[in-house]
């Protein structure tokens, strides 16, 4: 789930706590993968969300982070097309031929919270579709590569602003990753864009989640009635993957990812 405006104090985490995320890691991975297994024209929002907050309360002492965040009502944001994030769960949200649809998910295990997001095509998506996928996943990459103890939150950005610059895209300014760990949402905030050695400094223990939101066209967005869901200014469409990862001695570790 992307930010804006300001979060709670940095917090570290220790070996230990950072495990007990990869544990809450590796089954919103497979949460994911079970929505997208049934992502197909016909599917509405609500069932994808039903699917979703069902395979993580089937996991013991597991729950959907976001169900009830802020007043957020499903536990699964799920945004089509222009939709950018925070896409409310509907019945009437009816899945087509052609779309592409974000769904962004978070766990609760053992206290501990983590943060991902994937972009799904839904049947036959048309060239300029799946090359604004390709290139926000690649900025994903660069941004986590990024990651390091030696390097700064601009870094980060940095390398995600280039990748999607390079190919024509724009980067969504107003929406940011952010820390995640101790409570879905903490400091710091991670923009997709910046300049390098820019910003506070990486730490090891700091995890985050880094979220790139990648435009056709225009980067500015507005937000809908619904006062949730974030839509591209120009209607064009958007995409966002996202992961949450530790800081370490040894290099940026993915934590919503498989174990082992």
């Amino acid at each position: 789930m992307a930010i804006g405006g300001s979060a709670p104090a940095t917090l570290l985490k220790s070996p230990r706590e950072i495990d007990i995320m990869a544990r809450g890691g590796a089954l919103l991975y497979a949460t994911l993968q079970h929505m997208k297994a049934s992502v197909r024209p016909g599917v509405s929002t609500a069932e994808l969300d039903t699917l979703c907050e069902a395979f993580i309360r089937s996991h013991a002492g597991a729950e959907p982070a976001f169900k009830g965040l802020y007043g957020f009502p499903g536990s699964a944001c799920i945004s089509i097309n222009e939709e950018i994030v925070h896409g409310i769960p509907s019945r009437k949200r009816i899945l087509q031929d052609g779309d592409i649809v974000t769904c962004d998910v978070g766990v609760k295990l053992e206290g501990m919270y983590t943060d991902s997001a994937i972009t799904i095509a839904v049947g036959e998506i048309d060239a300029l579709s799946r090359r604004l996928m390709d290139v926000t996943l690649r900025s994903l990459d660069a941004g986590i590569a990024a990651a390091t103890k030696d390097n700064h939150v601009g870094d980060i950005g940095a390398a995600v602003q280039a990748v999607v610059e390079a190919e024509g895209f724009s980067v969504v300014r107003e929406l940011v990753g952010h820390g995640v760990g101790f409570s879905p949402h903490e400091e710091l905030q991670i923009p997709n864009y910046g300049k390098p050695k820019r910003g506070k400094k990486l730490a090891v223990g700091l995890t985050i989640a880094i979220e790139p939101m990648v435009n056709v066209g225009t980067a500015k967005t507005k937000t809908l009635n619904d006062k949730w869901t974030v839509v591209t200014a120009d209607g064009k469409r958007s995409a966002h993957f996202e992961h949450t990862i530790a800081i370490t001695e040894s290099g940026p570790r993915i934590l919503t990812q498989p174990l082992g």
